[in-house]
């Protein structure tokens, strides 16, 4: 028996992924407007957060949110090892899923992925809501069909990402180059082998 272990893990997992959607939007937010008079005038705000330019170096308020979320993965794992004690099975995609994320993560850093921001806020704001949810079941309020709600959260959270994705190719080629592609590729395939299975 764990006792209240679950539920707090996943109250703070909620609280974190909370902290993390808002500090990312604000940070993002903030980048935007003391940035906006570097670009050329043909970008967007919307276009810089799917596309960093070229030479862009993994540091600053947005990057310090992308590695605090890069951190969060590794808190996330001890929900694996909850499975794995109630003897409950674990499927091929959940690890996948679990320990893909953390690579994802660490190369957003290191290369500056392009895209980063918006798959942050997009991952937080669902795993928030998954969390809250556990939470919510943990403590023994009435329950939903779980993995009814966890497979449309993530399916929604992964066809998002794709189009994401897709849409970052234009910009990459038609706009003179996005920051980290090699690490968006990975992405992308590692996105489209988790929505396919």
């Amino acid at each position: 028996p764990l006792g209240p272990i679950p539920a707090l893990h996943s109250l703070l997992m909620t609280l974190l992924f909370v902290t993390i959607f808002a500090g990312t939007l604000s940070s993002a937010a903030a980048e935007i407007r003391d940035t906006r008079w570097f670009w050329r005038r043909s970008k967007t705000p919307f276009e810089w957060l799917l596309c960093f330019p070229l030479g862009t170096r993994p540091s600053g308020r947005v990057f310090f949110w992308s590695y605090i979320f890069y951190l969060s993965r590794f808190l996330q794992i001890f929900n694996t090892f909850f499975s794995i004690l109630r003897h409950r099975t674990l499927s091929y995609v959940h690890l996948l899923n679990h320990s893909t994320l953390i690579c994802m993560s660490f190369l957003w850093l290191e290369f500056s992925q392009s895209y980063q921001v918006l798959e942050i806020l997009l991952t937080t704001l669902v795993f928030a809501l998954v969390y809250g949810y556990r939470f919510w079941t943990e403590i023994g309020m009435p329950k939903a069909n779980f993995p009814f709600v966890i497979l449309n959260f993530q399916f929604l959270l992964l066809a998002c990402n794709l189009v994401g994705h897709v849409w970052v190719l234009p910009l990459h080629f038609m706009k003179g180059g996005c920051n980290g592609m090699g690490a968006w590729g990975f992405t992308s395939l590692i996105n489209g082998i988790v929505l396919l299975l």
